[in-house]
Parts: C-alpha cells; sequence; structure tokens
C-alpha cells in the first residue's frame, strides 16, 4: 500500500512562511531595486541565429554550459579511477604506498580547492602539457579537429581544459579516495575471508566479492561527490577555461545585466545537478529491484 503524505499544522506554518518569504523579496525587488529587468537580451545568449551557417546555434551561456559538461564529465572519469586506485592502496598496498596516498590525501584535502588550482596549473600543468605535446597536438592535427572540438573543447584552448581536467581529477580523487576505502573497509571481513578459502586471487575477490558490496554504499555520497565535480568547475574560470561561469563574468562586465545572467547560470547548474541527483536516483531503484542493494 503507498504511503500518503500527512500535512501537519507546522507544515503549513512552515508553507506559509516560505510563500511570505518569496513575496517579500519580490516586493522588495520591484519597490526598492532601481533595476531595469530585460530577459529578452539574455535569450540571445542561450541561442542565436546566424546568418551565415543560416541557422540556430548555441548562444554564449549554452556554450559554457557545454564545456562544463565536458569538463565535469571527463574529471569525473578520471578522478573516479584516481580515487578507485587511491582507496585501494590505502588499504592493501604496502607501507610506502599507503604513506605516499595518505599524504596525497591529506595535502589536498585540508588546501582550499583554488589555491590548488593556482599551484597546478602555473607550476606543473605547463610541463604536463609539454610531456605530452599538447601543445604541437593541439596545432598539427587539423583532420582531428571536429573530434577534439566534440570531445573535449577547440584546439586553442585544449591545453587550458586538459590541465583544468587533470587539477579537477586530483582535486576531487582525493575526496573519491576515502569514500571507496570507507566503502570498501565497511564489507565485513567474514567475506573477504570466505573468498580467500574458495581459492579466489586478488583481483577476483575484488571484482567478484567485496566491490559489489561496496558499490552500494559508496553510491550515494559518490553521487554527492559527482555533483561537487560540477559546482566545482566553476573554479577553473580562474585559469581562462571558458566554461559557463567564466561566460557568466564575460557577459555581466560588458551588459551589465546582473540579475538576469546569474539567475539563468544558477538554473543551468541546477539542471546539470539535478539531473545527476535523478540519473543516481535511478541506478538506486534498479539495484534495488534486482536484490543489489
Amino acid at each position: 500500500m503507498k504511503s500518503r503524505f500527512k500535512f501537519t499544522l507546522l507544515d503549513f506554518v512552515l508553507l506559509a512562511a516560505l510563500i511570505s518569504a518569496v513575496a517579500y523579496v519580490v516586493i522588495k525587488m520591484k519597490t526598492d531595486l532601481y533595476y531595469k529587468w530585460d530577459w529578452s537580451s539574455v535569450l540571445l545568449y542561450i541561442v542565436r541565429y546566424d546568418s551565415i551557417k543560416d541557422s540556430y546555434v548555441p548562444g554564449l551561456l549554452v556554450s559554457g554550459l557545454i564545456v562544463t559538461f565536458k569538463l565535469s564529465v571527463w574529471s569525473t572519469i578520471l578522478a573516479s579511477i584516481i580515487g578507485l586506485v587511491i582507496g585501494l592502496v590505502r588499504i592493501y598496498a604496502g607501507a610506502a604506498l599507503k604513506a605516499a596516498s595518505l599524504i596525497y590525501v591529506a595535502i589536498v584535502r585540508n588546501i582550499p580547492s583554488i589555491v590548488f588550482i593556482f599551484i597546478f596549473y602555473f607550476f606543473i600543468s605547463g610541463q604536463i602539457a609539454d610531456a605530452f605535446s599538447l601543445k604541437s597536438f593541439s596545432s598539427e592535427s587539423s583532420q582531428y579537429e571536429g573530434i577534439i572540438s566534440f570531445l573535449f573543447t577547440s584546439k586553442s584552448m585544449l591545453p587550458v581544459f586538459i590541465s583544468a581536467v587533470l587539477t579537477l581529477a586530483l582535486y576531487e580523487g582525493a575526496y573519491m579516495a576515502e569514500i571507496v576505502r570507507a566503502g570498501v573497509e565497511s564489507v565485513e571481513k567474514g567475506q573477504s575471508e570466505a573468498a580467500d578459502a574458495l581459492g579466489l586471487t586478488w583481483y577476483q575477490k575484488m571484482r567478484h566479492i567485496i566491490l559489489p558490496q561496496a558499490l552500494k554504499r559508496i553510491l550515494s555520497p559518490m553521487a554527492g561527490q559527482i555533483i561537487s565535480v560540477i559546482k566545482d568547475s566553476a573554479i577553473v574560470s580562474v585559469i581562462s577555461v571558458q566554461e559557463l561561469t567564466f561566460r557568466g563574468t564575460e557577459l555581466m562586465a560588458s551588459t551589465y545585466k546582473t540579475y538576469e545572467i546569474w539567475i539563468t547560470i544558477t538554473a543551468m547548474y541546477f539542471l546539470l545537478t539535478y539531473s545527476c541527483s535523478v540519473l543516481v536516483g535511478s541506478i538506486e531503484n534498479r539495484m534495488q529491484r534486482k536484490g543489489y542493494v
């Protein structure tokens, strides 16, 4: 039998207080805030008509949203790999590797993200870009320009984009490592002992016994960390990655439509993060129906 929501007197009081607060803010904005709203100009930055292509193309804000999405996807994939490896190293590796992973996690988790981004970008990313020949790759591989632009960003911005991905992945990977470590350690010790008794290798034990049980326990906190990746991607605007926040800052400085632009950007970030929450909720429900949770 489906449960029904029962509203109490406190619920009605809280709802009335919320409606009153929203109404108060709207009234104060109309009476005390001398600001001329113009949403029509913001719509041009969402989608615009390109006379050369004779079609509608994404505006600056949507272009920034696409870069934010790509940045979040690649950063999440790499951060998940880093988190899984470091999390397992902290449990199963030798003393030297455990100490190194502990130092990495401790340093990253105890410094501000913007400081980490500046340190990595100005002192490390240049060497990484040269080591992988990103600069020459972005200028000489014209035949792959469409693929590069679709998967990452424009060729001219590729080194900065890769640096931003590596920076976010290393930063968020430290938090994911702790989530993985806690999830694996939460699996009962008897499960590992039973796998050893069956003669399973370490890889087989992790793949078939430990990680499947740990997954259902780390799925929710991992989803929260992925949402954090999306929100933290705004920080890389300080190194000129042309993502959503960077585009919004540019438009605000040139149009002075502060409220319209930032309200639109807020809605776009909410769309990304809420979609991620819905996706994870769907995965959890599917796992629950199949008996994994």
